[in-house]
Parts: C-alpha cells; sequence; structure tokens
C-alpha cells in the first residue's frame, strides 16, 4: 500500500500545503521554514498509464469491438447482482484500494429504475459512510503494527495530531489534491484523529464527488445530456469548493 507523504505539526501548516510533526520515538525531523520547496512535477507515469489505456481503447474500437454493447452487458451483471451485494461491495473494496468512482460511475445507471436516483445516492453516501469507518479501524487498530512499520521502514514517522489542531488537519488532508480518497483515510486514522471528526469531514468532502460521479455516470450511461451537464455542475462546484476552502485554510494556518 502506498502512502503519501503526509506528516503534521501541531502548531503550523506550512504555505506549501504539506503537513509536518515533530515527535520523539522515530518521528520525522521538523522540515525547516528555509528548505525550497521543490517544484511539482508531471505525473509522467499517471499519463502514460492513461494514454496507452486510451490507444488501447481506440484501436479495440477500431477492430469492431462494441463499446455500448459491452456497457450493457457490465450494466446487467451488476444488476444481475443487485443492489445488496453491489453497496455491500462499495462498503468494503475500496478500504482494500479499489476506486470509488468503480461504484459511482455504474451504481445510477444500474439501479435507478428500481430505486430512483436519490434512492441510489442515499445508499452510495450510506455505504461511503460504512467504508470510511472501516478504513478508519484498520489504520488505527487492525492494521496499525504493519502500516506503522512501513512507514518507519521508509523514513516517515507514524503522524500525529493535537486536539486542538485535529480538525484543521482533518480538513487540509481531505481537501488537498493528490492523495486518493483512500490513502487519505489511512493517514487520518493513523494519526489518530477523533472517530467522529474524521467520519463527519470526511463523509461531508466526499459527498459532493460521489454525488457528481453518480449522477454524470447516469447521465453518461443512458445518453442524457442534461444529467450529463448536471453531474459535471456539481463535480465542478466541488473543485471550485476545494480550491476556496483549501487556500483560505492555508492562510490562516500559515
Amino acid at each position: 500500500m502506498a502512502f503519501a507523504t503526509f506528516v503534521v505539526h501541531p502548531d503550523r501548516v506550512p504555505p506549501s500545503g504539506c503537513l509536518t510533526v515533530a515527535r520523539g520515538g522515530g518521528q520525522a525531523p521538523r522540515m525547516s521554514s528555509a528548505a525550497p520547496v521543490p517544484p511539482r512535477k508531471l505525473p509522467i507515469v499517471k499519463l502514460a498509464i492513461g494514454a496507452v489505456l486510451l490507444l488501447v481503447v481506440a484501436v479495440l474500437v477500431m477492430r469492431g469491438l462494441d463499446l455500448r454493447d459491452l456497457v450493457d452487458r457490465g450494466l446487467a451483471v451488476i444488476r444481475g447482482a443487485g443492489p445488496g451485494l453491489f453497496f455491500t461491495a462499495l462498503a468494503l473494496l475500496p478500504a482494500a484500494g479499489l476506486p470509488l468512482m468503480a461504484f459511482t460511475i455504474p451504481a445510477g445507471e444500474a439501479f435507478a429504475p428500481t430505486m430512483g436516483l436519490w434512492g441510489v445516492i442515499v445508499a452510495v453516501m450510506a455505504a461511503v459512510a460504512v467504508n470510511l469507518s472501516l478504513i478508519y479501524w484498520l489504520a488505527r487498530y487492525a492494521l496499525r503494527p504493519v502500516l506503522t512499520g512501513l512507514l518507519k521502514r521508509y523514513g516517515y514517522g507514524v503522524p500525529a495530531v493535537t486536539p486542538a489542531t485535529s480538525l484543521t488537519v482533518t480538513l487540509l488532508v481531505r481537501l488537498t489534491p493528490g492523495p486518493p480518497y483512500t490513502v487519505q483515510g489511512y493517514l487520518l486514522g493513523l494519526a489518530e484523529v477523533p472517530f467522529r471528526q474524521y467520519l463527519v469531514v470526511s463523509w461531508l468532502c466526499t459527498l459532493p464527488w460521489a454525488v457528481g460521479a453518480v449522477v454524470l455516470g447516469r447521465g453518461v450511461l443512458n445518453g442524457n445530456f442534461k444529467t450529463v451537464v448536471a453531474g459535471i455542475g456539481v463535480i465542478v462546484v466541488a473543485v471550485v469548493a476545494v480550491h476556496f476552502l483549501r487556500q483560505r485554510f492555508l492562510k490562516r494556518e500559515g
């Protein structure tokens, strides 16, 4: 399992957005405020993988692959499994690193005809709450020795926060682009932020992205342009809100 280099300092968060901590017992040393901030690099590997996948899809389409038929077959399999199995998988599998979008994109088109779109959204967000709770339990208790051992092996200390800074740190971790949803959850669990605070903040930060993906997936998969626009609108609002809130917190803490 890959971990982002988030470390938490109880007193402040530098303007660059990285979180630092200074605590004994093998913790990572405090970063100097005079240290230069390395420029962000393009995610070459991710871009290359995306380009290869697009190329493969393009080649398959040119060779006669019927994408619409493939999508319909996939949706038929999901509907055949039923909402119980589908939403149970959503509640469990993202804790192992499976992307949320693997569930949120097809959920609307698969189950809205029987549950209604709002019913699907409620079921998705209930499953997300269960998954967030599972990730926290794994990070703080069940897998803590393994995860802390991995961090120390690569030269990182176990992140920690104080009660006075836990809310700010939780918000900044959830509002910082880059680290995947699952990695953020494991970091916050290792940091031992209060569970209720972790759950409420994480759930609210995930809500607009999940709802936007459900609506967008419903529109794309059934060819409804208005639904597509609505889904994109929700995601755009989420992006703008995340940027605004993060800049505001960084300015306040910096």
